[in-house]
């Protein structure tokens, strides 16, 4: 089944959900109008079908290689790259003042969900080029963003980011990577990088590297590290890419899915490198870059949910097996495939209202400065990432189960999105640690982002969502008086539960301004809201049971 743009769904969930409204009244953005709205969304929309969308397969059956050094993109990924560079969706959310458009968070999401869901693998390389456009505007110096963002913009060089090393992984203060002073400004970096999405390619001028590495005598652990920007290609006097740097692609990974997205080994010998904000400070100019990711891959998992989901549902709508409750029905009459179709779409449906929730935080967090703001998007990033992510792995898998046997033979399409999809999990921060961030960093505040988003929901008259509202705020005040290993034990559960609250809450906005949503929003809430209840209680369990059962029982 091709795939189509749900251009119309995106925008109901922008003006009757999430309150977009909000966004485009704000001076920041009030070029943002319905007009615009409507344009941006549906041009892109016509891009990701007709452009984008047949390219997925083709990067699935011919992936990136490495030839004698040099990367080789999968067929019409150049194209379709130049296709969403002309467009100039790179730079949507970009600064006007370096050729971006200035235009809110929420609507680049909305774009990335279409442009993830119809080729993943070649989403994956604006995504990054558009977190390192973030982290250049908000630390780099005046001269490093006059030579570099425009580029990136325009799409004439794209970005990557370098935090992985062999024995560093989540814990990134263990990293090796080493930065000398060159005495000109400029500093060696010598190290090797790991799992580096998109560290190379065949279709533009320059490939630009945020790299993490340690200045010599710098402490140990994370407030020793610094950030730098290190390109492929060294700019010449007249901003242009110019001689090669020291620094190669040495593999790239057998990965279980994305296999048009070449993930690099990067090796770096002496490469010049310039600083990006103060020395010694780079995980905070990092994080920007890797909360901007953490959104947009939640956005992903949503991407990859939404074309499971079209392409499960027109696989149901299509194939004939058995008796149904209705004559010479298909299998979208059997009860058990449509409880799954049903699930797909209550979930997707949340995914999408979270993702653009926090995008919206965030644009009025930008545009007012409010601390408020700030606080309620900190606090649904990693949900947003988490459950995104989940929903996409869980839609994925079900899609193969629609299918039936057929699911399991490549040909069809389904087992593409879960393999594609898996990964999502764990990249940009595992979902186990957004989880262990929402019950650690964001309740030092005492709860008060959480109780204040649960004040929200609350009021709807709705009994079933004011008992789950009363069963999270219980939870909560319960995890703020436990140690934070328990905390850390009932972490993801709790977040899973968080989520599905607001999923229901979502619907039942949707229901309230279209009461033709509303059969949707029932079988959402009952669907979404003992889901809830199950995993509050997992996350009540602690971690004395986890640890009572000794390493000797657990490897036997």
């Amino acid at each position: 089944m091709p795939y189509r743009a749900p251009v119309s769904e995106i925008r109901f969930v922008l003006d009757h959900v999430v309150g977009f409204g909000r966004v485009a009244a704000t001076g920041t953005f009030a070029e943002a109008t319905p007009e615009t709205v409507e344009a941006i969304l549906t041009e892109a929309g016509k891009m990701a079908e007709e452009v984008l969308a047949p390219l997925n397969r083709q990067g699935d059956l011919h992936p990136a290689r490495l030839e004698n050094g040099v990367v080789r993109t999968s067929p019409g990924f150049a194209e379709g790259f130049a296709a969403i560079a002309r467009g100039g969706w790179l730079g949507m959310s970009a600064d006007p003042e370096h050729g971006g458009m200035g235009l809110p968070t929420t609507l680049t999401m909305a774009v990335n969900e279409m442009i993830g869901s119809a080729c993943l693998a070649l989403q994956l390389n604006p995504l990054m080029t558009q977190g390192q456009i973030e982290a250049l505007e908000a630390h780099a110096s005046d001269e490093l963003k006059a030579l570099y963002l425009p580029k990136l913009i325009s799409g004439e060089w794209t970005g990557t980011m370098n935090l992985t090393e062999p024995q560093a992984g989540s814990d990134v203060g263990a990293l090796r990577t080493r930065a000398e002073p060159n005495g000109d400004g400029t500093y060696a970096i010598t190290g090797q990088k790991i799992y580096i999405s998109w560290g190379d390619n065949d279709f533009t001028e320059n490939v630009c590297h945020l790299v993490l590495a340690r200045l010599p005598e710098a402490a140990e652990g994370t407030k020793g590290i610094s950030l730098f920007m290190v390109p492929k290609k060294l700019p010449d006097e007249t901003g242009k890419a110019g001689v090669a740097n020291s620094l190669k692609v040495v593999s790239l990974e057998h990965k279980l899915g994305l296999h048009g997205s070449p993930t690099a080994v990067m090796q770096y010998d002496g490469a010049t490198g310039w600083l990006v904000g103060e020395p010694h400070k780079g995980m905070a100019a990092m994080f920007t870059m890797m909360n901007n990711a953490r959104l947009g891959v939640g956005v992903q998992g949503l991407s990859i949910a939404e074309a499971a989901m079209q392409h499960a549902i027109g696989y149901a709508l299509d194939r004939k097996q058995g008796r149904t409750a209705h004559e010479g029905g298909t299998i979208l009459h059997h009860a058990d495939v449509r409880r799954m179709v049903l699930s797909m779409k209550a979930h997707t449906f949340a995914a999408r209202a979270l993702a653009m929730d926090t995008a919206v935080s965030l644009d009025m967090a930008k545009a007012t400065g409010e601390a408020g703001w700030k606080a309620r998007a900190a606090l649904l990033t990693p949900i947003a990432k988490a459950y995104g992510t989940d929903t996409g792995i869980e839609i994925a898998s079900q899609g193969i189960q629609v299918h039936g046997g057929m699911g399991f033979v490549e040909e069809t399409g389904a087992a593409q999105y879960a393999r594609d999809v898996r990964v999502t999990a764990i990249y940009e921060g595992t979902n186990g640690i957004q989880a262990m961030d929402l019950v650690g960093r964001k309740m030092m505040d005492g709860g008060a982002a959480a109780f204040a988003l649960m004040d929200e929901m609350a009021g709807t008259g709705h009994e079933r969502l004011e008992t789950a509202l009363a069963e999270l705020r219980a939870l909560t005040e319960w995890l703020l008086e436990q140690d934070m290993q328990d905390r850390f034990a009932g972490a993801v559960p709790y977040l899973a539960a968080f989520a599905r609250v607001l999923g229901a809450s979502y619907h039942l906005r949707a229901a309230v301004a279209d009461p033709a949503r509303k059969p949707m929003a029932d079988v959402a809430v009952s669907m979404l809201l003992p889901e809830a209840t199950a995993e509050m209680a997992k996350a009540r369990a602690g971690a004395a049971a986890l640890y009572a059962v000794s390493d000797d029982v657990v490897a036997a």
